[in-house]
């Protein structure tokens, strides 16, 4: 069963602004899996391509920073709201191109501590192709 559309789905009140970067890129975020992952969703427009057509791999690892921390922030946090959390390492692979669309990135926690979190995070394209995979180490902040 497909998701909701992520902004119609409301977010944690200290969140509901977004961030500067959110705002700038246009991504929208879903916390509302159950499980603690995070959604994240971008429709690619032509300010998000790169000279080739595609999405630029800049924004792919954005997405999937944003998908993979926001699972460890909802992890980190227990039962409670989601809690501040800095990024210490992100890999990325390039899979496929993006073109114009929606992509959504998907992010999961595997495994970690009260500090430090490993988590996950996956982009694909509407039709399911699977475009970028990232995994990040992200700690508690503060």
């Amino acid at each position: 069963m497909p998701l909701p559309p992520a902004d119609a789905l409301p977010l944690p009140e200290h969140k509901a602004t977004g961030s500067g970067a959110q705002d700038l890129v246009g991504y929208r975020i879903d916390l509302s899996d159950p499980a603690g992952g995070a959604v994240v969703r971008l429709t690619v427009e032509a300010k998000h391509l790169n000279r080739n057509g595609t999405l630029q791999g800049g924004i792919h690892a954005m997405l999937l920073d944003a998908a993979a921390g926001f699972a460890a922030s909802r992890h980190l946090a227990g039962q409670g709201d989601i809690v501040p959390v800095v990024t210490l390492s992100l890999n990325a692979q390039y899979l496929a191109p993006a073109a114009l669309g929606e992509v959504i990135a998907t992010g999961q926690v595997m495994g970690g501590g009260y500090k430090i979190v490993h988590a996950e995070a996956e982009i694909r394209s509407a039709d399911g192709t699977v475009l970028s995979r990232g995994s990040g180490v992200f700690k508690r902040a503060g």
